[in-house]
């Protein structure tokens, strides 16, 4: 498995529980579609979800009241 690094992807981050919780909610949308399309997930769903930070295709963005958010 690539292992990305942690500190190239936490660059520009608030901290690393902001990085961690982005990762985990990408990863429960990852589950959610795949249940709703009826496909079976090859690879675990957090290795996806961090490929997608790692790729740039979601990003992390705090709002003014400092709340997670992730975007696509």
């Amino acid at each position: 498995m690539d292992r990305p690094s942690i500190k190239n992807m936490f660059e520009g981050k608030e901290s690393r529980y902001s990085l961690v919780v982005a990762v985990a909610k990408r990863a429960r949308e990852i589950v959610n579609e795949a249940d709703l399309n009826g496909d079976i997930l090859e690879e675990k769903a957090v290795n996806l979800a961090i490929k997608d930070f790692k790729d740039g295709k979601y990003c992390i963005f705090m709002s003014k009241s400092k709340e997670n958010h992730i975007s696509g």
